[in-house]
C-alpha cells in the first residue's frame, strides 16, 4: 500500500499538513468543504506539495516532522517543489499512478519539480 503526506494551501496562504493512503480521494475530500473542518474554515483546497512512501509508520514520521517546522521553512519545502504554488491535483488521472517511484536509498519520493511564482508570506 501507498501513503501520502501532503500539503494543501488556502488562496490566503494557510497550510495544512496530512497523511493519507488514497491521495486523490483525500484531495477531493477537502475540496468538497462537505465536513465543518479546519480546511473547510480555512478554504484549503490547493494541494502544493506530496511525498509518497510504502510504509505508513514513514508517512507518519514525516508528517510529524512538516507540522514541526516553522512556516519558513514549510514554505521553502513546497517552493523548492512547486514553485508556482500550482494545484497538483489538477494532474490527477485515473491513469496517473500516485505510486511511489523506485530509488536507489529512501523509501519516499517528492512532489515533481515546477517552475517559479512565489506566494507572499505575511
Amino acid at each position: 500500500m501507498v501513503y501520502h503526506v501532503y500539503i494543501m494551501a488556502s488562496a490566503s496562504g494557510v497550510l495544512y499538513i496530512g497523511v493519507t493512503n488514497n491521495l486523490e480521494r483525500r484531495v477531493a475530500e477537502h475540496k468538497s468543504k462537505r465536513h465543518t473542518s479546519f480546511t473547510a474554515n480555512y478554504q484549503i483546497t490547493k494541494l502544493v506539495y506530496f511525498e509518497a512512501f510504502g510504509n505508513v509508520k514513514d508517512a507518519i514520521s514525516r508528517e510529524t516532522q512538516y507540522k514541526k517546522w516553522r512556516r519558513n521553512k514549510k514554505v521553502a519545502l513546497i517552493e523548492n517543489q512547486n514553485a508556482h504554488w500550482r494545484d497538483l491535483s489538477q494532474d490527477f488521472h485515473p491513469s496517473i499512478s500516485l505510486q511511489p517511484r523506485r530509488r536507489n536509498s529512501g523509501s519516499h519520493t517528492s512532489a515533481l519539480a515546477f517552475r517559479p511564482w512565489r506566494m507572499k508570506c505575511a
